[in-house]
């Protein structure tokens, strides 16, 4: 056991003796105490020795008994693979016949999807009927599958001491306010909001974790407003992970007195680019938001705003056990935490782990970044134009849900927008990416656009399992509106 897990381990059991009757895990219908949650982790480490199990799946709804599984898992040395509850059925067999797990855990909707694999059920257990010599390097705590750019999730395979480190520079992170109640939000299987869970328990807080049922979020964006708001209001945390949209909702209820934040103290978002203005929504009601920066490869987070350390609109400075630098081209590249390497890729972890991002250092090293290095785009006047950011600028401002920029060698930008809502006129739309024209220099701004009769999804092909856009695949489907402006409609500016 490396020094950095056996300190997380000793962490849980000191905070069973020191506060043994503190609440620590609040799920739908149960409580549990830090000294019921350290017994209970280690009756479920006898149980995964009893199997003999070396790679343990999961797909369990959010919930203590998810989250207990996964520390047994960890404390007990060996792999674990949570699913997310929005892949599809296809996606799922692919993580489990790929990391060859020969044990999971898993809800009863599952069991059908399940026998009619390679596994069979036995005492609550899901077993491998053919066990095959595992394919994961040596030392791998987790592995998480990201849904990428095609519909063939691709596994990262990573170290306790790579994720536990980030996990502890979390609850350094925000120890200066003190949240004594986290709230997890997204689902486990996102190695953010895993390692959001680890922070809360290194801090010796009071961990939520509502199934997402109960929260009104279905699948990877679909959110009921109304269920959200009444949860938070009955469970008041003190912390939160958000995505982007989910902050332009808190920050939307706010203002319209649906929602009082008054007792939070720090949250944390990341996962794409949040705009400025909105950043600055949340501060002036009095939202403690500070964003941050990371990728999986790196084990989550590699940047974060702090509370005295806070530039709005950066990501934050690099946390400490972590470097970065800029490549020439600008290119963010990341050293001191790294991934064991891709499930099934043999090729060597490089000591500097090229992001794919573009960003830029200001003179106080914050990091600012500018967008995906592969989908900047060219115009005919040779600005480069990163569409993510002028996309997030369009969609974090209530009326538009989805959008995708293009303009590769046109003398003007268009954008394909779907509404957030179905009642949403173009009028609405066109003031929407009026507002956000304002904030974009002139070579980024959006020219022309064109009102889409379907959202992205990953039915259509045009999304990924998790909702980001399918680049290649919406230019394909739509090339003719980026060749034909007449087609399109203009904006009167």
């Amino acid at each position: 056991m490396s020094p950095e897990l056996s300190g997380f381990r000793q962490r849980i059991a000191d905070l069973a003796s020191g506060q043994p009757d503190a609440c620590a895990l609040w799920g739908d219908d149960l409580k549990l105490s830090y000294a019921e949650l350290d017994a209970e982790i280690t009756l479920r480490q006898q149980r995964l020795k009893d199997l003999d199990a070396r790679v343990v799946a999961l797909a369990l709804e959010n919930g203590p008994d998810l989250l207990i599984w996964d520390l047994a898992i960890l404390f007990e040395g060996l792999a674990c693979v949570t699913l997310p509850p929005f892949f599809s059925a296809a996606q799922r067999r692919h993580c489990l016949e790929q990391s060859q797990a020969d044990v999971v855990i898993a809800g009863d909707e599952y069991a059908n999807e399940l026998a009619t694999s390679a596994f069979r059920h036995e005492e609550g257990f899901w077993l491998r009927t053919n066990r095959q010599p595992s394919p994961l390097p040596a030392g791998t705590a987790k592995l998480t599958f990201t849904s990428g750019t095609t519909g063939t999730p691709k596994g990262v395979c990573l170290d306790a001491a790579s994720v536990l480190a980030v996990a502890f520079e979390l609850q350094r992170a925000s120890e200066s306010r003190q949240p004594a109640h986290h709230l997890s939000l997204l689902p486990l299987a996102i190695l953010l909001e895993n390692v959001g869970c680890y922070a809360a328990l290194y801090a010796g807080a009071m961990l939520s974790l509502p199934s997402q049922r109960a929260l009104g979020i279905q699948g990877a964006s679909g959110v009921e407003l109304p269920r959200l708001l009444s949860t938070l209001a009955v469970r008041q945390p003190h912390s939160m992970i958000l995505v982007p949209q989910l902050l332009l909702l808190l920050v939307s209820a706010c203002e319209m007195n649906a929602f009082n934040p008054a007792t939070l103290r720090f949250i944390a978002v990341g996962g794409a680019k949040v705009t400025h203005e909105l950043l600055l929504r949340a501060e002036t009601l009095g939202i403690p938001v500070y964003e941050g920066y990371g990728l999986s490869e790196c084990a989550s987070v590699v940047a974060l705003n702090r509370p005295d350390a806070h530039h709005p609109g950066s990501v934050g400075k690099p946390l400490p056990h972590v470097q970065i630098r800029l490549a020439e081209d600008g290119e963010v590249l990341i050293g001191g935490s790294r991934m064991l390497g891709y499930l099934g890729d043999a090729d060597p972890t490089p000591a500097w782990w090229p992001s794919g991002d573009l960003g830029e250092f200001d003179a106080n090293g914050y990091l600012y970044l500018h967008g995906r290095k592969k989908h900047q785009f060219v115009t005919s006047f040779g600005r480069n134009v990163n569409p993510e950011w002028v996309e997030a600028e369009l969609t974090q401002r209530g009326q538009i849900a989805q959008a995708f920029v293009y303009g590769e060698a046109l003398p003007r930008n268009h954008a394909l927008l779907w509404p957030l809502r179905p009642d949403t006129t173009d009028a609405q739309i066109n003031s929407a990416v009026e507002q956000a024209n304002q904030a974009l220099p002139d070579y980024a701004r959006i020219h022309t656009w064109t009102r889409l009769d379907q959202p992205f999804t990953a039915a259509n092909g045009m999304a990924t399992a998790n909702g980001r856009p399918r680049r290649e695949a919406i230019l394909a489907n739509y090339r003719h509106l980026f060749t034909e402006p007449t087609r399109a409609k203009d904006l009167q500016s």
